[in-house]
């Protein structure tokens, strides 16, 4: 079927089942999903860790994974919402190892602690899906004194990912799959002023975390070459879940009436939001793959700021410094 009868032909459909506006409405938010992991994959026996798992993409691709048969733990700051989200999912899966944790990624105390008894526990981590993360949040800071979106989204992976390796290591065929965003492409490192202490701008700063989560994946795939443990970056695509919760132009009452519905057609939902993780997290395709970005189920090219190996090898550094996660602590 050429592209234009696909095309003519879904719309035919909307149209006829909801008329006109709506159905338009209806046909761009079909299209607007992206790619799908179809693919049948036998999870049993792999053990997996997904952050940000209570809501959003990350409740949608620990659901995927239970219902494949893999042992789940759900790393979560909230441990009330995760334990909501885990007894949904096992009730709907029928699968019982799927563990709520807590882990606050803006804590490295607390990221400190979970690795710790997620070692107790476990002698194996086959896949690990650093999926947490705040977007465009008024300046705070974490606990460690880091600016919260580059401590979040960037250190606090960093520390979680390397304080995890060895588990990895031993585990092959291993994954890494850090979500990241399209916002890396506007993304830019500030050597003078990485915390934001000068300045702060929030749009700034996201995209600097996400620019800071390609280097990471660029940076531990050298590091890992030989290891048969991957490391890749996604863009999940705009999706609709809480990460938008700081940005106030979508959450007064002007924008639930108009704004909202305007962008409705133009997002994706959670569950397809997580296809992309999915995809770089169980497709036996890419099993040798590493060091790359991926959106849509596809690889994608990243941005020429995510290749300076310059910046990526200067981040490395400093976040060991800010992280320090070869630091042994009794427990």
């Amino acid at each position: 079927m050429s592209l234009f009868a696909f095309l003519k032909s879904r719309t035919a459909f909307w149209l006829s089942l909801t008329g006109t506006t709506t159905g338009l409405a209806f046909f761009v938010k079909d299209l607007m999903q992206g790619g799908q992991f179809t693919k049948e994959t036998n999870e049993t026996g792999k053990v997996f860790i997904v952050t940000g798992a209570n809501t959003g993409i990350g409740k949608e691709t620990v659901r995927e994974i239970a219902k494949r048969g893999g042992t789940v733990y759900m790393a979560c700051r909230n441990l009330k919402k995760c334990e909501e989200a885990r007894e949904e999912i096992v009730l709907e899966t029928k699968n019982k190892y799927v563990y709520c944790r807590q882990c606050d990624l803006a804590s490295q105390e607390s990221i400190r602690h979970f690795v710790a008894a997620f070692k107790r526990e476990q002698e194996h981590l086959h896949v690990l899906i650093n999926n947490a993360g705040v977007m465009r949040c008024p300046r705070s800071l974490t606990s460690d004194g880091i600016e919260l979106q580059l401590g979040v989204n960037h250190m606090g992976h960093f520390l979680l990912t390397n304080l995890l390796l060895d588990l990895l290591k031993k585990s092959t065929p291993s994954r890494i799959v850090n979500v990241s965003s399209l916002a890396h492409t506007r993304g830019e490192i500030n050597t003078g002023d990485l915390n934001s202490d000068k300045s702060y701008d929030e749009g700034k700063a996201y995209s600097q975390s996400k620019l800071a989560n390609v280097l990471f994946t660029r940076e531990l795939a050298k590091r890992l070459e030989g290891t048969n443990v991957t490391a890749n970056a996604l863009h999940p695509g705009v999706v609709d879940t809480e990460i938008i919760r700081h940005m106030a132009f979508f959450n007064n009452f002007f924008s639930g009436l108009f704004v909202k519905p305007l962008f409705w057609p133009f997002v994706k939902t959670p569950k397809n939001g997580a296809q992309t993780s999915l995809y770089v997290a169980l497709d036996p395709e890419l099993e040798k793959v590493t060091g790359q970005y991926f959106s849509d189920c596809k690889l994608k090219e990243m941005s020429p700021a995510a290749t300076d190996t310059q910046t990526a090898k200067w981040l490395w550094a400093v976040s060991e410094k800010w992280t320090k996660p070869a630091m042994i602590k009794i427990q």
